[in-house]
């Protein structure tokens, strides 16, 4: 029997002063708040975030219950914490790939920063907080992600669409498992332009709520022209923290905000050495670059990746650390980063969603 002192306004009342922190507006006029039912003292309902991979669910859930719990009648209170990913591409993107909601680049300055790795790791995180994943290796000068993931060979081919390699929870898909190992890719820009074209419309990615791809390194017409093709909600940065990376790093950003790619944010790797035998830390590339850059750029700060052998190794054994060595100090870091990642998304999502947009 319900509470006449409780009704359905009073609890939307109620939960309108919760705050989403990373949305910086109260979860019922972003449509969070769904499916109230009222049944004596008990309260039901559900909150649906704008990504699995919230980093303040628990705190946004127990908010939740701290203000319901102030209104008169009730006892008992059930919350169940859903999800759906808002889509954040621009508009007029649909229809090569209509399936995915976001597509975020994974970018870097120069080579040698661990941009495949991270973009790999990131993906797997990204899954195993119970999102749709897709992983697209666009680094077509040296695709990497065949080797990283222990994939061989072509994928199969049914209906006229490339079916991707389904493996650690996510889609994968590489230029890699179409070309010979040894065989260089010697490719000027219309060409890369329209390998990357196929290897979105004509595979068949389904439903994703984020396909990340792995760009190649720099910031040259290749680059330029690869990030024009693909339909991006935002971009990663990844850096080292040494000081010419600085100025790579910010090389790279104004490139994406003249070709109005929003940055989500920038990723340190290799930030700190972890000695496997004497246990002490080494900062082997300096320290605080990446923080200074994202500081004088203004965009997040995602994480720091540490350096340790196990991270070294999993690459060329094609067994990524987050799915080899969950519980470790890199999967947490990836895990961390992945979250502020998909907060991210989440408010260039919503702003492109306002009817002023960005």
């Amino acid at each position: 029997m319900a509470n006449p002192s409780v009704t359905e306004d009073a609890v939307l009342a109620a939960l309108s002063h919760v705050q989403d922190p990373d949305l910086g507006r109260d979860i019922v006029s972003l449509g969070m708040v769904k499916d109230i039912v009222i049944s004596g003292d008990k309260v039901a309902f559900t909150v649906e975030l704008t990504t699995p991979a919230c980093p303040l669910k628990e705190q946004i859930e127990e908010d939740c219950r701290q203000a319901v719990r102030q209104l008169d009648g009730v006892e008992e209170i059930e919350i169940e914490m859903s999800s759906r990913v808002m889509a954040g591409r621009g508009s007029g993107q649909e229809a090569l790939v209509p399936g995915v909601r976001n597509i975020i680049a994974v970018a870097s300055g120069k080579g040698g920063v661990g941009k495949s790795t991270v973009a790999l790791n990131l993906a797997i995180a990204l899954a195993e907080s119970g999102a749709k994943v897709g992983l697209l290796d666009a680094d077509v000068y040296g695709p990497s992600i065949p080797l990283m993931v222990g994939e061989e060979g072509q994928p199969e081919v049914v209906n006229s669409k490339i079916i991707p390699v389904d493996k650690f929870d996510i889609k994968i898909m590489s230029l890699g498992f179409l070309l010979p190992s040894d065989q260089p890719v010697m490719w000027r820009g219309p060409m890369i332009h329209s390998a990357i074209q196929q290897m979105l419309r004509d595979v068949e990615w389904g439903e994703l709520d984020y396909l990340v791809v792995d760009l190649p390194p720099g910031t040259g017409d290749a680059q330029i022209s690869l990030s024009q093709s693909v339909p991006l909600t935002g971009t990663v940065i990844v850096m080292t923290s040494q000081a010419v990376a600085l100025t790579i790093a910010t090389k790279a950003l104004v490139m994406f905000r003249q070709m109005n790619v929003p940055i989500l944010g920038i990723i340190e790797n290799m930030s700190t050495f972890h000695c496997p035998n004497c246990h002490e830390e080494t900062n082997i590339f300096g320290h605080g670059a990446s923080q200074e850059a994202s500081d004088r750029l203004g965009v997040p700060f995602l994480g720091s990746i540490p350096l340790t052998p196990e991270l070294s190794r999993s690459g060329d054994q094609g067994e990524p650390i987050m799915a080899t060595k969950p519980n470790g100090p890199e999967a947490d870091a990836f895990r961390n980063a992945a979250q502020l990642l998909a907060a991210r998304v989440s408010v260039v999502a919503m702003m492109r969603s306002e009817p002023s947009g960005v």
